[in-house]
């Protein structure tokens, strides 16, 4: 029988945690995970609390609805002891031109350090006037002008929910204010930031806390700029983190048994077929929401309505009409 080495260090509580949190990210079912885990996995990396300013651009503020439903860890805990939201303009107590100073002011003490979190898609149309997100010193502030001001000094910018990722439903057929996601808007600008697309209309708060703690973690072993290109590393083609988006919907789907046989639902009421043949978006479709569901594990999209590839970077368009046969 082979024995340990006799010199092999013991596994610290760190080390444990840290293998914990990557095995569970790996296998996308952290929702699974007991809470007491989930809340020492926070507690472990509250040494490494980097500054995060969240601007709000062109949405519906979803994705801090559903960042606030944080569960495993409490949205308490992300905001007191694994990041430092220095600037939110739903959350934080101050406002207007105090706010916007200090936010500025912060970015430039920890430049290079500092995490940029953008809800909403961004237009540069009208000189940026679709979407102005404060003003100081007699100056506007729209979010195009503000994000080339701050994403080439953030150590990573976050693009949470479809908007931010891909321009979504700010951007669907009709649009006149030319939005566009915070990645395509950085690359036309020719602006060098590293960018993490977090979508889904709203994201799962596990997406996005998830997505900080597997970033803390490392840059706690790696530093910030070796931690962001490990991060980089995990990315699927589209920017998005595997560990929460590199499952098939369609293949995690309890109901996929029920088209493999072909018995394809007529309605939303009928609970005998697959929903496919009503619309649903899954087959097309890369999250792991099937495991992970949502509000504590309570339901998920296809109990009650279906799939309408809200992670996917073609949505809305590319994915519509949503409640009609499908015809691929």
């Amino acid at each position: 029988m082979d024995t340990p080495e006799k010199n092999a260090a013991p596994l610290s509580r760190r080390g444990f945690l840290r293998s914990s949190l990557m095995t569970a990210a790996l296998f996308g079912v952290t929702r699974g995970v007991q809470p007491c885990v989930a809340e020492a996995l926070a507690d472990t990396l509250h040494a490494v609390r980097p500054p995060v300013f969240w601007l709000q651009g062109m949405g519906c503020t979803g994705c801090s609805v559903s960042l606030l439903n944080s569960l495993h860890p409490s949205i308490a805990n992300v905001l007191l002891h694994v990041i430092r939201m220095d600037f939110h303009p739903t959350l934080m107590a101050d406002e207007g031109e105090g706010a916007m100073e200090f936010m500025l002011r912060m970015a430039e003490e920890h430049a290079g350090e500092f995490l940029l979190v953008v809800e909403g898609a961004v237009s540069d149309e009208k000189d940026g006037r679709y979407c102005v997100i404060g003003e100081a010193g007699h100056e506007e502030f729209p979010l195009s002008s503000t994000l080339l001001r701050l994403a080439p000094h953030a150590a990573a910018v976050l693009a949470v929910g479809g908007c931010a990722s891909y321009g979504g439903v700010s951007a669907a057929r009709g649009a006149v204010t030319g939005a566009m996601g915070v990645q395509a808007f950085l690359r036309k600008k020719n602006v060098a930031a590293p960018v993490v697309n977090i979508p889904g209309c709203p994201p799962h708060p596990d997406w996005m806390v998830g997505t900080l703690l597997l970033l803390l973690d490392a840059v706690e072993r790696f530093g910030m700029a070796g931690g962001v290109a490990k991060l980089a590393e995990s990315l699927d083609a589209w920017g998005r983190p595997r560990a929460f988006y590199g499952n098939s919907t369609h293949e995690a789907c309890p109901y996929l048994y029920l088209f493999d046989e072909g018995r394809m639902a007529e309605s939303l009421a009928d609970k005998t077929g697959c929903r496919y043949g009503i619309g649903c978006k899954g087959p097309g479709a890369w999250c792991d929401s099937p495991l992970r569901r949502w509000n504590d594990r309570v339901n998920w999209c296809v109990e009650n309505a279906l799939c309408i590839g809200c992670v996917q970077p073609d949505f809305p368009d590319g994915q519509s009409p949503f409640y009609q046969k499908n015809l691929w």
